[in-house]
This record gives C-alpha cells, sequence and structure tokens, in this order.
C-alpha cells in the first residue's frame, strides 16, 4: 500500500487524465465504481470524484490530500482495482484481500502528446462542455447565447453555463429512459425555451435518441416564436402549445409519458406539474421550483415563532420546506429522489433542483393519508400546511373538473 501512497503523491496534480477505482470486493455496494479527473475552481486546483450509484452519479470536488486519504481508503478494504493515466503514464493496481498490491507502471516515453487528447480543466470559462464553445449551435445564436462563430456573448456566458449544466443532469438520468421506441418528454412552462431546445438537440442529435418533445407555456407569443424556431432547425418531434399546467393533457390521448421537466414554474404550477408526471407514471422528473408563496401564507407555528417573524427567514424557510415536502411525497409515489443545486448560487438564489428517478413499476398517484412518510404527518399537522401536491396525492376523489382549482383538493 506504500507504493499507492507514493503513487498518488507524485503523480496528483494537474497533469492527471483519470483515475478509476472499480470491481467493489462487496457484491452489494451501492458505489460500483468512482472515477478522478483534475478541476480548477477558482484558480484552485481540485479533483472531481464521480461516485456511479446504480442510476445515480454523485460529484464531489476534493483537494489532494483529502482524494488521497479516500483513494487509500477504499482500496485497502473495499475495492480490488486501480487504473491511473496521467500525461507521462499509466498504471494499473490489483488489490488482494490481504492487502498486497500488484502496481505496473508504464511510462509514455517518446510518444507524441496530441493536444486534443488532454482534457482541458473545468474552469470558470474553460470548462468541458456538453455544448462546446467555438462550435455554433443555430438555436443558440438565434436566442442571443452565441454569435455567428460560436462565440459565446459575455452577458449570456451564465446562461451557456446552466443550459450545460441541466444537460449534464439529462445525461445522468439517460439511463432511466425506456430504449427501442419513441421517448416522450413534456416540459411545463417552458418559457423561451432554452434548455427545451438544448434537450432535444442533446437527446436527439448528439445521442440519435428517437425523442418527442412537448413544451407547454401560457404567453401566445414565446410559442409562436419558439415553434418557428424549431420549424426552422428542422426539429420535427419538437412542438410548443399554449396551455395550463393544471389541466394539460396530451392533444392525442397518449399518457405516456417518460419524463418531466419543470423549471422555475410559478408557486403551485410545479405541483400540479409534479403530480401530472406521477400521474402519468413518468421514468424522470427534472423539476427547479419557483416562487413557493403557498406555504409561506400558511405556516404556523408556535416553536418557530421567534424567527418566523422575520419576513426574509420565514419565506426563505418556507421554500425549502415546500420542496422537502415535494421530495418526500414523490418518494411515496415510488421515485428515487435527490435534491441537488442547479447552479451556483452566485448566479441565481433559484439554484433547487428535485431529481426523481422511478424506482419500478408503477408509480402511485393516490396514496392513504395513513401511508404517508413516517413523520411527515406530524410535521404537517404542527406548521398547519396542507401544500397543493400533498392535496391532489392525498385526496379522496378523482374528479375531473377539479383540476381547474388548486382550493377544491382539501
Amino acid at each position: 500500500m506504500d507504493r499507492l501512497r507514493k503513487l498518488f503523491e507524485d503523480n496528483l496534480g494537474e497533469g492527471l487524465k483519470s483515475i478509476t477505482v472499480s470491481r467493489p470486493r462487496n457484491k452489494d455496494n451501492p458505489v460500483k465504481k468512482m472515477k478522478i479527473r483534475p478541476v480548477l475552481l477558482k484558480e484552485e486546483l481540485y479533483f472531481q470524484l464521480t461516485s456511479y450509484r446504480g442510476t445515480q452519479v454523485m460529484h464531489e470536488n476534493l483537494k489532494k490530500e483529502r482524494l488521497t486519504y479516500a483513494l487509500m481508503n477504499a482500496l485497502s478494504g473495499d475495492y480490488a482495482q486501480l487504473d491511473m493515466e496521467t500525461e507521462s503514464m499509466t498504471a494499473a493496481a490489483l488489490i488482494n484481500r490481504k492487502g498486497s498490491v500488484n502496481l505496473k507502471i508504464r511510462n509514455k516515453d517518446g510518444k507524441s502528446k496530441a493536444a486534443d487528447n488532454t482534457p482541458a480543466l473545468m474552469h470558470n470559462r474553460s470548462k468541458n462542455y456538453i455544448l462546446k464553445e467555438g462550435e455554433p449551435v443555430g438555436y443558440l445564436v438565434d436566442l442571443g447565447v452565441m454569435t455567428a462563430d460560436g462565440k459565446i456573448i459575455n452577458s449570456r456566458y451564465d446562461k451557456f453555463r446552466q443550459i450545460n449544466r441541466f444537460l449534464e443532469y439529462i445525461e445522468d438520468v439517460v439511463s432511466g429512459l425506456p430504449y427501442g421506441r419513441e421517448i416522450r418528454i413534456i416540459d411545463f412552462g417552458c418559457g423561451k425555451s432554452y434548455l427545451t431546445f438544448a434537450v432535444y438537440h442533446y437527446l436527439s442529435m448528439i445521442r440519435g435518441m428517437d425523442v418527442r418533445i412537448t413544451g407547454l407555456d401560457l404567453k401566445e407569443e414565446v410559442i409562436k416564436n419558439c415553434n418557428a424556431l424549431s420549424r426552422k432547425y428542422g426539429y420535427d418531434k419538437l412542438k410548443f402549445i399554449c396551455g395550463d399546467i393544471s389541466c394539460y393533457e396530451p392533444d392525442d390521448g397518449d399518457d405516456r409519458v417518460d419524463m418531466v421537466v419543470t423549471l422555475h414554474a410559478c408557486d403551485t404550477a410545479t405541483d400540479y406539474a409534479l403530480y401530472n408526471a406521477v400521474r402519468w407514471n413518468a421514468g424522470v422528473i427534472l423539476s427547479v421550483p419557483c416562487c413557493q408563496h403557498e406555504v409561506n401564507g400558511q405556516i404556523a407555528s408556535d416553536i418557530l415563532k421567534p424567527v418566523m417573524k422575520y419576513g426574509i427567514i420565514k419565506e426563505r424557510m418556507s421554500a425549502l420546506i415546500t420542496d422537502g415536502i415535494r421530495a418526500e411525497l414523490l418518494t411515496a409515489c415510488g421515485y428515487d429522489v435527490r435534491i441537488l443545486e442547479f447552479i451556483d448560487m452566485e448566479h441565481t438564489p433559484k439554484n433547487i433542483m428535485i431529481r426523481a428517478v422511478r424506482k419500478s413499476g408503477k408509480t402511485k398517484d393516490r396514496t392513504d393519508p395513513d401511508d404517508m412518510p413516517e413523520g411527515l404527518t406530524e410535521m404537517l399537522k404542527e406548521m398547519h400546511i396542507k401544500p397543493a401536491l400533498y392535496r391532489l396525492l392525498y385526496r379522496k376523489e378523482t374528479k375531473q373538473s377539479d383540476k381547474n382549482n388548486s382550493d377544491t383538493y382539501q
């Protein structure tokens, strides 16, 4: 193991290309492999450790010392194989249960290094994005994010970064989508549809998947412009319609939906989008909530009363509680749910993403109140709140006409 430690001490730097830790000794270990690559964050060198847990992909940025500790800890008991590549050498190690290491190192003597073979370090403006700077994408030009030669317009760089960040989340959940047939995606509250176009382009044009996407929004002029762009670029299976989330039904009567996206749908519009996703048995849900006013108007707690008198504290606590409840309710409906940071807080305070991937089989669109997640009933009672998603999922009767008025769900 001392040879491995020295290997890390000598080679964990900007010259690192990749490290893969694999072959878990315990078949029940949920993390099947880990990958590491160097990243630059605000001019400092870190190492991004990516853990693959089934359909979930988790990222963590570590300094050299913490990464060395994590690698030594993993290889001393949990994993049996290491593969490492730097600009100057490759290394492969097999570790048996007694801790003996079979390490082979091969130098790249005489081998010229092609510039495009060395991955760029992630940086504030030089990350290895899915949509790359310098490679023009038509709809991003028309939407004012790129110039005709692919240069990112300075004032729109945060938008470009947000689009790529969202595509990374899409990349993470592709395995949760079906194969061998058309994939259907609904984007509720699509707005100008920067991300809708990006998802279609990525899945259809880059990955070659058979995808049909419908974008829904209330603004007629926005829908008109988006459809014009879709026709311009020959995106035959990308269309936009004007409509309300709360009462939307697929226009062809086919309620098979594989993914529901809802980004910055205001207040309870997010709840209706999530409810529809559950009702349609959608395999993947990606939601970035916005303007969570409902709980802020309901919440009352004797325990929290001393701090609730401060408006901004009450507003932020209500927003976090709302999204936490949404996550718990989706879990109860059969989803594997994670709450993630969508974009750095410095760019927008609305930075929470709810990512839900259906575990298996059918979701439960209506459940017995006695089957609530543990402790949630008591919390709702203590805080005197009944959020829209709770009312939608736990009502006793389903009436089509009820969808037009959230106050009906008591």
